[in-house]
């Protein structure tokens, strides 16, 4: 037996990519190397599937009447 809902996890872990820090090497890149600042400054998408909803569509169906 396969998992239940393939497609609706897949985009639930697309998401939970999108959450991430920024990596070490960015801060360096735009602040300069000694300027101590927090990776999520610079993540501008941050979102979680338990706090708040993200909106997520269901799979198109086909519809069984048509055939």
């Amino acid at each position: 037996m396969g998992i239940k809902n393939q497609a609706k996890k897949t985009k639930l872990a697309k998401y939970s990519r999108r959450t991430r820090w920024a990596p070490i090497w960015t801060i360096i890149k735009k602040f300069g190397a000694g300027k101590r600042i927090h990776p999520s400054v610079i993540t501008r998408q941050r979102h979680s599937w338990r706090r708040t909803k993200l909106h997520i569509k269901p799979r198109r169906q086909r519809k069984s009447h048509f055939g």
